[in-house]
C-alpha cells in the first residue's frame, strides 16, 4: 500500500468513532478537477454499485506510476470522500502499490461502523474497478 494511503488508513482507524464521519467528509474536497480530455467522461468507467453517478479512470504511465481521476457530484459527500481518500492516498503511487491496496480498505479504516453497508459496497467497488483498470494496462 502506498505510504500516504497507509497514513490515512491509520488516522481513521485510530480516530474516535464520533469524529470519523467528520474526517471522512473533509476528504470530499480533495478530489481534483478532471483534465480537459475527461470532462465529457469519455474513457471513464461508471461504477453502478454507487448510489450516485460516479465515474473513474486510472492511467498507468510508462514508468508505472498511476494517475487516478474521479467524477462524483458534490451532492454525494460520502462517496466523493472515498474518491478524495484514493486521490490523495494514491497520488504518485506505482502500479504495484495500487494493486497492493487491501480489498477491505474501508473496513480497515473503521468506516463500517460509521456509514451504511451500501456506501461501503460502493467504496469497495470503486477500489476494485480502479485496480482492474491498472491490471489491464499492465497487460
Amino acid at each position: 500500500m502506498p505510504p500516504k494511503l497507509a497514513e490515512i488508513v491509520a488516522e481513521f482507524a485510530d480516530a474516535p468513532r464520533d469524529v470519523v464521519l467528520e474526517m471522512l467528509l473533509e476528504f470530499s474536497d480533495a478530489v481534483p478537477p478532471l483534465p480537459a480530455h475527461l470532462t465529457d467522461r469519455t474513457g471513464m468507467e461508471q461504477v453502478p454499485e454507487c448510489q450516485t453517478s460516479f465515474f473513474l479512470r486510472a492511467e498507468v504511465a510508462p514508468d508505472r506510476t498511476v494517475t487516478t481521476w474521479f467524477d462524483c457530484p458534490p451532492e454525494a459527500p460520502t462517496t466523493r470522500a472515498f474518491a478524495g481518500i484514493l486521490a490523495e492516498g494514491l497520488a504518485g503511487a506505482s502500479a504495484e502499490e495500487v494493486l497492493g491496496v487491501p480489498d477491505d480498505l474501508y473496513q480497515r479504516m473503521g468506516l463500517a461502523q460509521a456509514i451504511s453497508p451500501l456506501r461501503i459496497r460502493g467504496g469497495n467497488a470503486i477500489l476494485a474497478r480502479l485496480k482492474r483498470q491498472v491490471r489491464e494496462q499492465l497487460g
